[in-house]
């Protein structure tokens, strides 16, 4: 059996005191998570990162830089995860887009309210990203190099 990964992007936003979060159903259960999700055949870290914030906010997302790179295995399933964690600011927001299904909506939270919620994230990756957002950890977007043609 080979050993596969899920290699993740998650957009770190804030503005006014506020992160921008996703609410979603994820197997029954209504979570809070950074607009995040799998990198696709074929495109960079960066493209990713961009297409999973308007698939799950309807937001234009520019990152601006890294903020993290994080392993987590979940402890209930055989499954491992590598997130690219991005931080920037959004652009305009399209309001006739569809949103990914499971998406309920973007919410903005307040670090408070996150903490009050922590039950109801998604995983641990959630808070940490915000953590390293708030103690400052910046990482140029030159460290990522995409060698493909």
């Amino acid at each position: 059996m080979v050993w596969k990964p899920h290699v993740t992007v998650a957009a770190m936003v804030e503005q006014d005191g506020r992160f921008l979060l996703v609410e979603e159903m994820v197997e029954g259960r209504r979570c809070f998570n950074q607009p995040a999700g799998h990198w696709d055949p074929g495109e960079t870290l960066l493209d990713a990162v961009v297409r999973e914030t308007m698939e799950e906010t309807a937001y234009v997302f520019e990152p601006e830089y890294l903020t993290g790179i994080y392993h987590w295995e979940h402890p209930a399933k055989d499954l491992t995860y590598l997130r690219f964690a991005f931080g920037g600011r959004l652009g305009a927001k399209r309001p006739d887009y569809t949103l990914d299904t499971g998406i309920i909506g973007p919410v903005w939270m307040t670090l408070a309210e996150i903490q009050a919620q922590s039950e109801q994230l998604r995983n641990v990756m959630v808070q940490r990203c915000i953590a390293d957002y708030l103690a400052g950890n910046r990482y140029p977007l030159e460290i990522l190099h995409s060698l493909t043609d």
